[in-house]
Formats: C-alpha cells, structure tokens, sequence
C-alpha cells in the first residue's frame, strides 16, 4: 500500500532535516541514499566555481537540488524573488547577489532545521536583502501578484499537491511575472508504478511528473509559454529538466481561457 499525503510530506521532512543537522556538524547533505558530492546527479555542481566560492561552505554542501534555477531565471536589478523549498540557501543567497540592494530574495522551506541553516548562511554572507519563510510550497505565505520570479530546484516533485503548488506560485506571481525552476521530470511513457520502482518519493524520484503531466499542470494553473527541456538523466527514463512559464499579462482572460477548456473536457 502506497503512503498518505501525510505521511510522505514527514518523510520528505525528516530526510532533509537530517541533512541541515548533517551539515551543520560538517557533513555533507544527500538527496538519495547516498551523501551528494560536487560531482553526482544531484548537489552543488551546477552552480559556476566563483558562485560557490562567493558562498559559505554550509549553503554548498546543503544544495540538494538537480540544476541551476539561477542561470536560466534571468533575475534583474530591483526584482522579487520567491524560491519553493529553499533549504540551505543557496539559490537565496545567489538570487539576492542578482537582483542587488533594491530586489528582495524570499526563501519558502517547511524544515525548521533548514530555515535555522539558511538564516545562519544568509548571516555568514552578509546578505540583508533575503527573508526566510516557514510554510509549505502547497500554501504560501505572500500576498497575491507581488512576486517578479518564482524559482524552485528540485523540490515541486517532492510536493504531495502539485496542482496546489502551480495555483500557489501562479497566484503570488505579478502579472508578466515568471517561473523558471529545476526539477525531476519523467518520460511520459513511465507510469507512477514504474517511477516508483526508480527511487523514493524523499529521493527526488517516484514523485516527478512526466513531461505531458507537468505541462498540463502549469497550463491548468493559468501559465502560458511553458517550455520543458531536459539536461541529464537522474534514473531510467528520468530527467533534470529546466522549466520555464510565465503569467499573462492579461490574466483574467488566461483564466477564463483554462476554466472554458477544463468546461468542455
């Protein structure tokens, strides 16, 4: 029998509070079964040289994520940014640098022990434009259209709701704003039992959508424009992919569109 929403979102939560205490006493965080180096699927190798040596030691070994959301978000000077499930920091911290002293970087995490990790980072890099938030991603803490970027890095497929958290970042995004996020996404022809048999839902895998599930996930929210490309294979069939959407300008009429479309489905 398959786990409960509840159940799966506390184990999801216990395995990446194990990895904040984990790096907090000097180790080094894992997505999976084993620890993640600068090397491996998932982990800090994503991220350029410089932008992790401009870091603290702490926010690199707690990435956890399977891209760069930061290199294909195109932040601007001035913009607010909202990261889903910002764990250690790293993706804050290096949207902060980006968006400069007028720009603001908000960090959304559920793991008390992630949120007391990245505030301790944020301090080390002396970084004063951020705010970490606790919530889940299904439910965010900021008011509507108020956000210029939402960015996520491996984290949405780890969500028990999905169609809440594309509702939820769609919501806080100002109209023309955009997503740009990393995350795992599965060949259409796998079935959830197949993802399943690939890896655990804590580990980034048996929760991915596939590529049809998770377009037809953000369009249903309202997004137009959605692009998904895949960079490398996590497991068989699975994939890091870059994905982008953007919020209409006109989002009124982008509702009206995706509720008559789901009326005559």
């Amino acid at each position: 029998m398959s786990e409960q929403p509840t159940d799966l979102r506390e184990t999801v939560r216990q395995r990446y509070a194990a990895a904040a205490v984990q790096v907090s006493e000097g180790g080094t965080a894992c997505c999976g079964s084993e620890p993640v180096e600068v090397d491996e699927t998932f982990g800090a190798a994503f991220y350029e040289a410089d932008e992790r040596d401009a870091l603290p030691a702490e926010a690199v070994a707690a990435s956890l994520g399977c891209g760069n959301p930061i290199a294909v978000a195109e932040l601007g000077e001035g913009e607010r940014v909202l990261d889903l499930g910002s764990g250690g920091g790293i993706d804050v911290l290096l949207s902060a640098r980006r968006v400069g002293p007028t720009g603001r970087a908000y960090g959304l995490d559920m793991t008390d022990e992630m949120l007391a990790l990245a505030l301790a980072n944020a301090k080390k890099a002396g970084a004063t434009n951020v705010e970490f938030l606790k919530g889940t991603i299904e439910a965010v803490p900021l008011p509507a259209n108020t956000i210029d970027v939402v960015i996520s890095n491996c984290v949405i497929n780890l969500s028990v709701d999905k169609p809440a958290v594309f509702a939820e970042a769609f919501r806080v995004l100002r109209p023309g704003g955009r997503l740009g996020v990393s995350d795992v996404v599965a060949d259409d022809a796998l079935t959830v039992e197949e993802r399943a048999e690939r890896g655990d839902h804590a580990g980034c895998i048996a929760g991915a959508l596939s590529f049809a599930e998770y377009r037809a996930g953000l369009e249903g929210a309202g997004f137009t424009n959605v692009e998904i490309t895949a960079t490398h294979t996590v497991a068989d069939g699975m994939h890091s992919a870059i994905v982008r959407a953007t919020k209409p300008l006109d989002t009124a009429a982008a509702q009206g569109m995706t509720a008559a479309g789901a009326g005559a489905a």
